[in-house]
């Protein structure tokens, strides 16, 4: 009796059960794992423990890649995802599941569990990391060392499997090494290293609004009181936004950002690579995401306007820029940019959107001129609901909880307010998009299967239609995992490149234009092509 396949692509694989060298490197690495539950109960374990909890950890992930793809063929390998209990939201993928939820919940709400203890020496999990912390920063370490520990060790440990699975890509390999080298680097040390220079803590690649702090008061504070340092770096937040983001996507779609620098996108792309397959494609999930997403966006520009309203009413003597001017300037600012999208660009819009854009900026405005009438400061208290709801349970919890239930990019595509903003970028304004060449499309749905963003690429691959969607992240695999080639990755000119009803055959460009004609005779039969 046959069973049924669940994939969409027609080259899945019966699953392959775990070799012995795999076993036992699953084995050295939840040893490493047991070390650091062991530290919760308070065992004051000595620092090498530390040390090797790290090195088994990255080990075992070392080992399981090595016997799994060295010595074999290069290319994708379907592997029997969707028969794997982890991979096909089996037993162990819920287990893990709610493993890493509970994890989050602990470490956003209840670090106490953790041993975290502001106010004297740490216990449990976070002493284990101290003597880590204080080489790097010359600090105790906190909840969030201990977490941004973790956070590289995954990101560096999986991007080697990484590396080896997508070994005969270019593109994949060049930018794995990219976002492990600014995770390591720009994400985990250099903030760190700052602490140590007794300058604020900061994050390069972490960008508004990503970063929803970086206008909150108490960082406006730190950067105002560090002198020059402190200025550069709220410079450089403020050019990240209006100047350096905006040239980059232009020329590289949202990829040189989602795909190459985030950290939240290196987590999915390394650790989370198992699971793209289980992003839901159907037009439904589409719908919703374009809501959520830019809803967000919208919060987070209300929250960041109340923020700095709240830390100018507190402060009118110490800066040029008083409240009300702030206002009027940020509603000035909005209304410019909806203007300059409505005239050059709204027919690229769809209904939904442009009606979504309206109502948009209609009760920004609103609010502001609330803020502006009653005088009434509520940043503090949006700041707060909004790491509780977007900052920590949407992109923590649920974000990485969720990772073997509903796919790796969860919060990228429905939360993130930076991509919502470089998706509007990348929609409107870059010069990259995805070329498909359909008269090479054999229907395999290995793109579809393997897109974590929810894109059917299979749709558009059909049709040889170029994808510029606003939430395509640009990591390529869709294209790596193509076994005609029909899938490229391209930066040129804006004309043609959206072209939703120009291709029907292949990329027969003269049998479109018969085509066109012939509509066009079916209302006027003189102006047939045909009639000669």
């Amino acid at each position: 009796m046959s069973t049924t396949q669940h994939n969409m692509s027609l080259t899945g694989e019966p699953p392959a059960k775990l070799s012995t060298t795999q076993k036992v490197a699953t084995g050295i690495g939840w040893t490493g794992i047991f070390i650091l539950v062991l530290a919760l109960f308070n065992l004051q374990l000595p620092s090498f423990f530390l040390w090797g909890a790290i090195a088994l950890i990255a080990l075992g992930v070392i080992i399981f890649a090595n016997d799994q793809y060295i010595g074999k063929s290069a290319g994708i390998k379907n592997d029997g995802i969707w028969f794997r209990s982890m991979t096909a939201r089996g037993i162990l993928a819920w287990g893990t599941g709610i493993m890493l939820t509970l994890f989050y919940i602990v470490l956003y709400w209840f670090p106490l569990y953790l041993g975290y203890n502001p106010d004297g020496p740490n216990g449990g999990l976070v002493a284990l990391f101290d003597p880590l912390s204080r080489l790097v920063s010359g600090q105790p370490a906190s909840q969030w060392f201990v977490y941004g520990t973790l956070y590289t060790l995954a990101i560096l440990a999986f991007g080697y499997k990484f590396l080896l699975k997508y070994r005969h890509n270019k593109y994949e390999v060049l930018r794995t090494y990219s976002v492990m080298f600014f995770q390591l680097g720009f994400a985990f040390l250099i903030p760190e290293l700052l602490i140590r220079l007794n300058q604020p803590y900061f994050n390069p690649v972490n960008i508004w609004p990503l970063n929803y702090d970086l206008f909150a008061g108490y960082r406006l504070s730190e950067f105002f009181t560090a002198g020059n340092i402190g200025l550069l770096m709220l410079f450089f937040g403020i050019a990240s936004i209006f100047v350096i983001t905006p040239i980059l996507t232009y020329f590289y779609g949202k990829r040189w950002y989602c795909s190459w620098v985030c950290g939240c996108g290196g987590l999915a792309e390394t650790a989370g690579d198992p699971y793209r397959h289980l992003s839901d494609k159907s037009r439904a999930s589409w719908k919703f995401e374009r809501y959520i997403i830019h809803t967000i966006l919208v919060l987070v520009v209300v929250m960041t306007i109340a923020v700095v309203y709240s830390f100018l009413n507190e402060n009118p003597e110490h800066f040029w820029l008083d409240k009300n001017s702030f206002l009027f300037g940020s509603a000035a600012f909005l209304v410019l940019l909806f203007g300059v999208i409505w005239i050059f660009k709204r027919h690229r819009l769809a209904s939904d959107a442009k009606k979504g854009a309206i109502i948009s900026l209609v009760i920004v405005l609103a609010i502001i001129a609330a803020f502006y009438f009653s005088g009434m400061t509520y940043g503090y208290l949006l700041r707060q609901w909004y790491g509780f709801l977007i900052g920590a349970a949407f992109s923590g919890v649920i974000g990485v909880g969720f990772y073997p239930i509903f796919g790796n990019r969860v919060w990228c595509r429905f939360g993130c307010p930076m991509a919502a903003v470089l998706g509007m970028q990348q929609r409107l304004f870059s010069k990259f998009r995805i070329t498909t060449n359909g008269g090479q499309c054999i229907s395999c749905g290995n793109c579809s299967t393997y897109c974590e963003m929810g894109i059917d690429v299979r749709a558009y691959a059909q049709k040889g239609e170029n994808i510029v969607r606003s939430s395509c992240v640009g990591c390529g695999i869709c294209s790596a995992v193509c076994p005609r080639g029909v899938l490229k990755l391209e930066n040129g000119s804006l004309d043609g490149r959206i072209n939703s009803d120009a291709v029907l055959l292949g990329n027969d460009v003269d049998l479109l234009d018969l085509i066109q004609q012939q509509k066009k005779a079916s209302r006027d039969p003189n102006s047939s092509p045909f009639n000669s």
